[in-house]
């Protein structure tokens, strides 16, 4: 069942008023892979090709502080914690590795709290292998929790070998389950969010900026990092906040960091800018009915859990298209609340939110002939789904 957004406006009589607008060129983006979703309602804004796997480089440090606050939350470890620093964990991360670092000097210890700000802040990869070797032991099993937890919060087609990202053979992720895991350290962790805005951090004696170049430009951003390698090129994940929402983004791909910088600030802004919400049905309106087979009745009206928003195109509405999608006809009976398929609304080619729908009554087995008559139109017409 497809209802387009004039007919759905049309139907419930909504009354929309908006500033005028002029045509709206379809966005466009240097990245070969990109998502952007809304925090609120879970909205997917912009996406190409999302679920195409790549390497994370530094950018599998978010999950390395996913474990790290989760071990924080169940009491594990705490933050003032220190991990000592190995000659491991200094070759191949510190100073003498030539890559990020936060100068963490060899058999000295440190606090967790400082190693947090060091990976988050400076991106570094000594940090990392500290923290790993603290917690885990080593690596290996450091990248078991990783990959424990992110199947718990639902990374599915993401796996990691290492804590720092550096090149390993299938460390993979894809820029949904990177907007996926920005999100859920966002909500899970709001005491700890707060570094990914950290404009610096000093340690050692050594003072170091925050290598994220949204954090600058005045767009409301605060988070939360950026990676590299010479297959997947450059690549970001980054939040940025204003006028009462809120917006992540995943990007990969690009040539050079300042072409990151610039194609993810357009792709935020734009995503902050260029919609606007509509209220599609008031809590307990009914949106639709599906057909019900052997029940008293021939169909059971269908409405959300609470009110329906969508996030649509402040300057060309007609992208929007809504469908209520179900296994059917629903075989009777059906109670009242049961759960029958969902409501979906789509941007153009781009399925950008799904809403569960759920039965508004409920509707009983019907008499005999009633249900001789559903099994004759089902034997009829069952072959044809």
């Amino acid at each position: 069942m497809r209802l387009t957004f004039p007919a759905i406006a049309a139907a419930i009589a909504l009354l929309l008023v908006v500033a005028p607008a002029q045509a709206q060129e379809p966005f466009e983006t240097k990245a070969s892979e990109a998502l952007l979703i809304d925090a609120e309602t879970g909205a997917v804004l912009f996406a190409r090709n999302p679920d195409r796997p790549v390497p994370p480089a530094a950018l599998a440090k978010l999950m390395t502080m996913e474990v790290v606050f989760h071990a924080i939350e169940e009491g594990r470890v705490n933050l003032d914690d220190s991990f000592v620093v190995s000659e491991n964990a200094w070759r191949w991360g510190g100073a003498p590795s030539g890559g990020s670092t936060m100068f963490a000097a060899l058999k000295s210890s440190i606090r967790l709290e400082d190693l947090v700000q060091g990976v988050i802040v400076q991106s570094a990869n000594d940090g990392c292998i500290i923290i790993a070797e603290g917690m885990a032991g080593d690596e290996e099993k450091f990248a078991a929790l990783m990959n424990e937890r992110a199947q718990a919060i639902g990374l599915t087609a993401s796996t990691f070998r290492n804590s720092s990202g550096l090149p390993a053979e299938g460390q993979l992720v894809t820029m949904r389950d990177l907007v996926r895991l920005a999100m859920h350290l966002w909500r899970a962790y709001p005491q700890f969010y707060r570094y990914y805005a950290q404009p610096e951090f000093t340690w050692n004696k050594i003072r170091q900026r925050n290598r994220n170049p949204l954090l600058t430009m005045g767009i409301g951003a605060d988070g939360l990092g950026t990676g590299y390698t010479d297959e997947s090129g450059y690549g970001i994940v980054g939040s940025a906040s204003g006028g009462g929402r809120r917006v992540f983004v995943a990007m990969s791909g690009m040539e050079s960091d300042r072409q990151r910088a610039d194609e993810a600030r357009k792709l935020l802004e734009w995503g902050m800018k260029a919609f606007s919400e509509v209220r599609l049905f008031v809590p307990d309106e009914i949106v639709g009915t599906a057909a019900v087979y052997g029940g008293e009745k021939a169909a059971v009206p269908l409405r959300a859990d609470g009110a329906v928003n969508v996030l649509v195109p402040a300057a060309d509405r007609s992208q929007v298209e809504a469908r209520i999608v179900y296994d059917g006809p629903v075989a009777a009976p059906v109670e009242q609340g049961a759960r029958i398929g969902v409501l979906q609304v789509w941007l153009g080619d781009t399925l950008s939110q799904e809403v569960p729908l759920y039965a508004a009554e409920t509707v009983a087995l019907g008499a005999i002939h009633q249900r001789a008559m559903g099994a004759v139109a089902e034997l009829l017409t069952g072959w044809m789904r």
